[in-house]
């Protein structure tokens, strides 16, 4: 089990060794957009607590952004504790592959190593979702709700089709909303075509609405 209170100068350090080990000349030429891979770090074969410490320092990173008790530092950076387990291990799948684009993003997923990736999403998985203040929802819900409820299910909770939007914030949100429909984001096919679908005033109402469930 992943242990969730690092000291942070221990942290720190593995942190450091597990993610700066520097790209070499080869990499850098195959790689001139920036987006360099990391060279995860890995546990010798057979370590299990060498394993979880590596994992554990390179999650510890996620704070920065995500916030150590799940609350977002940014209101344009997304809630992922106790997201969709199956959404948050294709996002990373996708983050390393390159087909979503996030420089931090890439640059975190890339750090993990193949094996981590499922741990990784099943770690901030099993976290509850953060209670934090929220508008009150509007009493008639935007045209459209019904077409995104397929996918993210009653009240926006999500299910295996897609994650959970209830809650996020309205930043977040409506900048998700306006990549997929200018084709900025291009990881799901039919977000970018129902988000095309959609006038900016429409979007923006939905995401305002999604928020303050």
């Amino acid at each position: 089990m992943i242990n969730d209170h690092f000291p942070t100068v221990f942290g720190a350090l593995v942190v450091l060794a597990a993610l700066a080990a520097p790209a070499n000349a080869a990499e850098k030429a195959a790689h001139p957009a920036g987006h360099i891979p990391e060279r995860p770090a890995v546990a010798t074969v057979g370590n299990t607590a060498e394993a979880e410490a590596i994992l554990g320092a390179k999650l510890l990173v996620c704070n920065t952004c995500h916030g150590d008790r799940g609350v977002p530092r940014s209101a344009a950076t997304p809630i992922i504790w106790g997201l969709q387990e199956n959404y948050l291990l294709k996002q990373l799948h996708e983050f390393q592959s390159g087909a979503r684009d996030n420089d931090v993003m890439t640059w975190m997923a890339t750090a993990l190593s193949q094996a981590e990736l499922g741990p990784a999403a099943a770690y901030f998985a099993k976290k509850d979702w953060p209670s934090r203040p929220t508008n009150a929802a509007s009493a008639s819900p935007p045209s459209g709700v019904a077409v995104c409820q397929i996918c993210h299910q009653q009240n926006f909770v999500g299910g295996l089709p897609g994650p959970r939007l209830a809650g996020q914030s309205y930043e977040y949100l409506v900048e998700a909303m306006n990549r997929f429909a200018v084709g900025e984001r291009t990881n799901n096919a039919d977000m970018v075509k129902i988000m095309e679908a959609m006038a900016p005033a429409e979007r923006e109402a939905m995401a305002r609405y999604i928020s303050g469930l």
